[in-house]
């Protein structure tokens, strides 16, 4: 019957039975990413070339910093006290560390926890790495004033790396899922091995001088220091500093920093990262696309608003300053005028007569000076005739300047006099400059309207 295993349940197993197998060993590795927190505990890791193993040195274990003898076990320096504190383990130096193996539950990790941490010494690639990399700094080869701008989503991207590596794969993998679509160019290199160095260098001239690419990406998988020394040589690094196109390093692991990485115009924490920090997620840019789509639309409607508010306010102004605009107005006064005239006549005249009744009831009653009161009045009768007379001679005059103006503005007048006008689609001509030969015009006279072609002459 098969047994069916919990996750905890099996871990639990794991962990026995490496602690059986391994109560007491002794390792020797590369010291890396070193790190003591607040909590006082120490945490780094032993590599090689083929492998990586985390270690844990834990505060209450730290109270002994000696030499000891692996095989003897033979201790050269006296014990320490608990409270002193130890030297870390430096990074990139070889490293001694004896303890016991076991399992880590939360984490489904196994690792060392370290009882005896002692020196070995600084690997020779180790010291020709800081060497070279404080040369070259000097030199600003690693300047960040230096560094160029990545572009970002570009369509066209140079890739140096071997391609049937993981790195390539997971590469592709993630840019065939963002961005807006790119063409991937493969410059085929090895990226591990004496050859690598110049065929790296020859990759990086060769995608300079297709001219092709908008930015060159150099992929690698993770490795030990040797594994990844091709892009710790000076000949890379040079060529990656004097790169015309910006340069994007995708090498190893988070914890892997090789000098191509500092002389780069962006490094990323591993290959899948380069591709991530490349292009953007399509997701985004659709939503991007949406925005820029609705500001546009915003846009767009309150520009339509603006000129169509501009073309009210220029038509209601035309309007206003027309010709016809002004007969209208024109014959509007007339006719206000005409209007008036009756009535203040008939008021003229009411007056008039209203003074003559007056006078003749005077007359009537008084009875004396009958003579004396019919000259009066009609002399008033007279004087009011001619008064009234005169007015309606004003009246009449007012009338015939208004209506001589109205004749002036009359469109159809200067037609009558002989004169024509001139039409060509629908607008007037009014200069030489508007016709040609050949042309076909429209000419208005006083009783019509006839089609003309304009001749030579």
């Amino acid at each position: 019957m098969v047994r069916i295993f919990a996750v905890s349940e099996l871990t639990e197993a794991v962990r026995t039975v490496l602690e059986g197998e391994f109560p007491f060993v002794w390792v020797r590795g590369q010291a890396v990413n070193v790190s003591r927190p607040m909590s006082g505990h120490v945490y780094f890791s032993l590599r090689d070339g083929e492998a990586v193993l985390p270690v844990v040195w834990f505060r209450g274990r730290q109270g002994f910093w000696g030499l000891v003898d692996p095989v003897t076990g033979e201790v050269f320096e006296e014990e320490r006290g608990v409270g002193t504190m130890p030297l870390l383990p430096e990074e990139g130096r070889e490293t001694l560390v004896a303890g016991r193996m076991t399992a880590y539950p939360p984490r489904g990790v196994y690792q060392l926890m370290a009882e005896v941490v002692q020196d070995v010494g600084v690997s020779d690639l180790a010291v020709a790495l800081e060497a070279l990399r404080r040369q070259l700094s000097a030199e600003g080869i690693f300047d960040p004033a230096r560094k160029r701008p990545v572009p970002r989503n570009p369509r066209q991207v140079a890739v140096v790396t071997a391609p049937q590596g993981a790195a390539v794969q997971d590469f592709l993998r993630v840019a065939s899922s963002r961005g807006l679509g790119a063409v991937v160019r493969i410059y085929p290199s090895p990226v591990q091995g004496d050859e690598a160095p110049a065929r790296i260098v020859q990759a990086l001239a060769q995608v300079v001088t297709d001219g092709w690419a908008e930015v060159v990406v150099i992929l690698r998988g993770g490795g030990s220091l040797e594994d990844l020394w091709a892009f710790n040589t000076e000949a890379v690094v040079r060529a990656i500093a004097a790169s015309p196109l910006p340069v994007v390093t995708g090498i190893g692991h988070e914890v892997d920093t090789t000098l191509a990485d500092l002389a780069a115009d962006l490094r990323a924490a591993t290959p899948t990262h380069a591709a991530q920090l490349l292009w953007e997620e399509r997701e985004v840019l659709a939503q991007q696309a949406d925005d820029l789509y609705l500001a546009l639309v915003r846009a767009a409607r309150a520009l339509v608003e603006r000129h169509e508010s501009r073309v009210v306010a220029v038509r209601e102004r035309l309007a206003w300053v027309s010709p016809a605009a002004r007969i209208h107005r024109a014959l509007a006064e007339v006719r206000q005028l005409a209007a008036r005239l009756p009535q203040r006549v008939a008021g003229r005249l009411g007056r008039v007569q209203a003074d003559v009744a007056r006078v003749r009831l005077q007359l009537a009653l008084w009875g004396q000076g009958v003579a004396v009161q019919a000259a009066q009045a009609a002399f008033l009768h007279t004087a009011l005739s001619r008064a009234g007379s005169r007015w309606m001679e004003r009246r009449a005059q007012e009338i015939g300047v208004l209506a001589a103006r109205l004749a002036a503005l009359d469109p159809q007048a200067p037609l009558g006099r002989g004169f024509a006008v001139v039409w060509r689609d629908g607008a007037v001509v009014r200069s030489k400059a508007q016709v040609a030969p050949g042309v076909r015009l429209r000419v208005h006279v006083a009783d019509g309207s006839f089609a003309a072609v304009v001749e030579e002459g």
